[in-house]
């Protein structure tokens, strides 16, 4: 019985984890959990009043999440308020407008990080102002910029989460939501707020069941003291207790022995601080904050004081202006050189006339003699056309410097952003399967391919195709796949690798060297992304048939600032195969014509796929298969 019984648990362990690995699963799971934190973050209120902090949420997301967050704060604010909540739609909406309208978020933090939150304050002034004088709303002074302060801390802190978090964003973020919480009661018994409170004091540290019970207690829920029975609750736990149930029913002990002290009795808040503590247990234990002084203090003071310094001389180099082109000295040269044998020139009207517009007519010089002028003013053509293409590569060579004192000041911003959280692992889900089979028309092969780890939870597979064949393709290729590997390796964003090999290529007069097929991948989500410079067309291999992804585009080299990399994204969590193929293979061929499954063996698909659309060998050839496993199931 023994045996059986730890069979069917093994089973329901693994058919749960089947589920939460299906995609429609997850997705469902997140379009919820949205509508249901908008909702909730509505609830949140100071001195009986609403207050903006969903619209900071609002604020500090994008895209379709932010439109989920807006809509369900839409529905919470007059299902917990009622007509007070009015104001609360209006801040969802314009909150979940400026989320849509602002785009491309990354740039907007980066270059103005207090833009978003002052535009949330600026909209919650003017929304009360309008309620004030159009619908005589009665809101007192000091709700209203207590309203406009806490629209700018809230969009500050949860674009904080975002971005990057610890431990001390993870303990506010946890006040916030039971002050949210506090009046969210499913049952007359039970609010949701005390369950809250009690998880974050039996599973948090001594500030996350402070911050808990403060805001309880600014949610004015009870009478009894909160702030001081989790601060109590957190304390009992430090106790040698016999039992280990003991500690996890400190919250729920915590407010009785409070109660008793102040005689003030509200049996409603036990219930949901015992259940609490009960389901704390269930979590792992949330780490310390990670001292921020001593070494790891300096490190992050100096890595953030070199970024600035980076970013001011790139600030520098942008302002200074090349010095003008002297073309009258070029015009004045060359009517000496024209002038100096003439017989007439002491007499010669059209000699002070000659402006410098000549340098682009020759032609249209007046001179009694013109077959020396005009000569001369061709030399001084050629020579302005010479300055100008120095210029131009001047301008480049600024460019290309400019743009790598920016990735590497960005570089160092990240490396400073992740330094207290260094101790931290991210969950693995996928684990990765590559094979790669590649033919050479000659020993040489110029096209190289490499499968390599990065940063957190990203894995890349790089296909660096030399243009052309023999050895000097295979230089070009294997160059160019080292410095990317180096690059992504030691963090480098994949758009800043790609853009300075690009930089590289176009000073050194490599347009069209090589072209680039970068695939990275997340081995926590699953999620891909294909970064093509000049590649050729990628196809995902699914049940149902091929697909091509991507398009033919110029390679890498021919302009710093001009052109870019081209991305795509994909999922490869339902057991897609993504094809990486260099010019010498035809997909078309090799893959929309054929009956392959991605159920195959990945050596195997690629030996076939480079067997099948080979064609003549006039060219290097590689096909490179990647597939995601799930590591979360267990062996049957």
């Amino acid at each position: 019985m023994m045996v059986s019984m730890e069979t069917y648990l093994r089973r329901g362990r693994r058919s749960l984890q089947r589920l939460m690995l299906d995609p429609r699963v997850r997705s469902g799971g997140m379009i919820l959990a949205y509508l249901a934190g908008g909702f909730l973050l509505s609830a949140a209120g100071l001195l009986e009043y609403p207050q903006p902090l969903a619209m900071g949420l609002i604020c500090a997301a994008s895209g379709w999440r932010a439109a989920l967050l807006c809509l369900g704060a839409m529905a919470g604010y007059p299902t917990f308020w009622g007509s007070a909540g009015n104001q609360g739609i209006v801040w969802a909406a314009s909150g979940g407008l400026l989320a849509v309208m602002l785009g491309r978020r990354e740039e907007v933090k980066a270059q103005q990080p207090l833009m978003v939150p002052a535009i949330a304050a600026a909209l919650t002034a003017v929304t009360g102002l309008s309620f004030q004088v159009f619908l005589e709303d009665g809101t007192p002074v000091v709700i209203f910029f207590l309203r406009i302060l806490l629209a700018l801390l809230s969009s500050l802190l949860f674009t904080q989460a975002y971005g990057c978090r610890d431990a001390v964003t993870d303990w506010l973020i946890g006040g916030v939501g039971v002050l949210a919480l506090a009046r969210v009661c499913p049952l007359p018994w039970l609010g949701l707020g005390y369950v809250a409170a009690g998880v974050m004091t039996v599973s948090g540290a001594f500030p996350a069941a402070a911050l808990a019970g403060l805001g309880l207690d600014l949610a004015r829920v009870t009478a009894v003291p909160m702030t001081a029975v989790l601060s109590m609750a957190w304390f009992i736990r430090l106790a040698p207790l016999e039992h280990k149930w003991q500690y996890y029913a400190a919250p729920g002990a915590a407010c009785l022995a409070v109660m008793g002290l102040c005689r003030v009795w509200d049996p409603a808040t036990l219930p949901g601080l015992f259940l609490g503590g009960a389901l704390g247990a269930l979590l792992p234990p949330r780490p310390e904050l990670a001292p921020r002084r001593g070494e790891t203090g300096l490190a992050q003071v100096r890595l953030e004081l070199g970024a600035e310094v980076l970013g001011t001389t790139q600030r520098l180099l942008m302002e200074m202006e090349p010095p003008p082109i002297d073309r009258q000295a070029l015009l004045d040269k060359a009517r000496d050189r024209a002038c100096s044998g003439c017989s007439a020139r002491k007499v010669c009207a059209e000699r002070n006339a000659l402006t410098a517009e000549l340098l682009e007519h020759p032609l249209d010089a007046r001179c009694r003699k013109p077959g020396r002028l005009v000569p001369e003013l061709r030399r001084a053509q050629d020579q302005l056309r010479s300055l100008k293409a120095q210029r131009v590569r001047q301008g480049e060579c600024r460019a290309a410097l400019v743009q790598q004192y920016r990735f590497l000041g960005d570089f160092l911003r990240s490396l400073a952003d992740r330094l207290p959280r260094r101790g931290e692992r991210p969950q693995v889900c996928f684990r990765v399967e590559v094979s790669a089979r590649s033919r050479g028309k000659e020993r040489a092969n110029g096209d190289q391919c490499l499968a390599f780890a990065g940063p957190g939870c990203g894995y890349f597979v790089l296909l660096c195709d030399g243009m052309g064949t023999g050895l000097g393709a295979a230089q070009d290729g294997h160059t160019a796949a080292a410095l990317l590997r180096q690059m992504l390796t030691a963090g480098f964003p994949p758009e800043h690798a790609l853009e300075s090999l690009n930089s590289l290529l176009a000073l050194r007069g490599g347009a069209g060297a090589v072209t680039v097929d970068l695939a990275q991948l997340q081995l926590d989500t699953g999620l891909a992304r294909i970064y093509k410079w000049g590649a050729a067309p990628s196809w995902v291999l699914r049940r149902s048939g091929a697909e091509k992804i991507g398009t033919a585009a110029p390679p890498p080299g021919i302009s710093v600032a001009e052109l870019r990399e081209k991305v795509e994204k994909l999922s490869l969590r339902r057991g897609e195969v993504l094809i990486l193929l260099s010019d010498g293979v035809d997909g078309e061929d090799a893959l929309r014509l054929s009956d392959l499954t991605p159920d195959a063996p990945p050596g195997e698909l690629a030996a076939k796929i480079l067997e099948r659309g080979c064609g003549n060998g006039e060219d290097d050839a590689t096909a490179a298969v990647i597939r995601l496993r799930p590591t979360g199931l267990a062996p049957s």
